[in-house]
């Protein structure tokens, strides 16, 4: 099954592949394709059962992970490609470098949660089934959209994807997403990858940058300071300018970039 995706910049560039993150779509990048647009091809899909694409219901991370790899195939055309992904999106990348590790040139992985919580597991269905009525009012949402540093005027599309989510597709997500652990494949990864966390987020999410860095000798890991769940829209001009310092120092093999983490 082919996902919906949309085309920014100049075919002929280098590929930038954005991944956003679970509950929301391909705009929560808006800012950065304004930004990288000018100098890469960006590609933005909607991951399946989100925005576009919630018509699928059923969400696994080894599909997701094999449709985005799919979707690279068909429009990268022997380029530079990177991909960068948020919390769901940054999880699927570490499937989909796992399961092609010589696929992607770079990769920022921003927010991704790789220590299982099974005891929350047999909770998610039960639980969400009580809440779902939760999801379509207006006020739960705007709290949601706060942890998430959605800004005011991004609301409404927050709002509609949430609603836009059946709650079969919810259940999955999240049932995948606090599954989640690091293939065995990752230890072969040649891709070079940085690991993102905001130091407000959650012990489990820095202790999962740690586990990613320990995993691969190839990935770098990066605290930004005074930031929780959500570094690309609580500030978009620091997000843009880690990714495009980063980039360039990969491009030329600086390692100093690194030490201001």
């Amino acid at each position: 099954m082919t996902i919906y995706y949309e085309e920014f910049g100049n075919k002929n560039a280098p590929l930038i592949v954005f991944l956003h993150g679970g509950g929301v779509s391909g705009w929560m990048w808006e800012n950065q394709i304004e930004y990288f647009a000018q100098h890469y091809h960006c590609l933005v899909p909607d991951l399946p059962g989100h925005g576009k694409n919630s018509e699928n219901t059923y969400f696994s991370m080894k599909q997701a992970a094999k449709q985005v790899i799919d979707l690279i195939e068909k429009v990268s055309n022997n380029r530079n490609i990177t991909i960068i992904g948020f919390s769901l999106g940054a999880q699927i990348i570490v499937q989909l470098l796992s399961m092609r590790p010589n696929l992607v040139d770079r990769a920022v992985i921003y927010s991704a949660l790789v220590r299982p919580m099974p005891s929350f597991k047999k909770w998610i269905a039960p639980a969400i089934k009580l809440t779902s009525p939760l999801i379509s009012n207006r006020t739960f949402s705007k709290i949601q959209a706060k942890t998430l540093y959605i800004p005011q005027e991004k609301f409404t599309q927050y709002y509609e994807d949430s609603c836009r989510m059946s709650q079969q597709t919810l259940i999955s997500v999240l049932t995948e997403n606090m599954s989640f652990s690091i293939p065995e494949n990752f230890k072969y990864v040649k891709t070079s990858m940085l690991v993102l966390v905001g130091d407000k987020e959650k012990s489990m999410m820095k202790k999962s940058v740690n586990d990613l860095v320990k995993s691969n000798a190839n990935c770098k890991g990066m605290v930004v300071a005074d930031i929780g769940h959500g570094i690309s829209f609580a500030n978009p001009a620091l997000f843009n300018e880690i990714i495009d310092n980063w980039l360039s120092a990969s491009h030329s093999n600086n390692s100093e970039f690194f030490s201001r983490s």
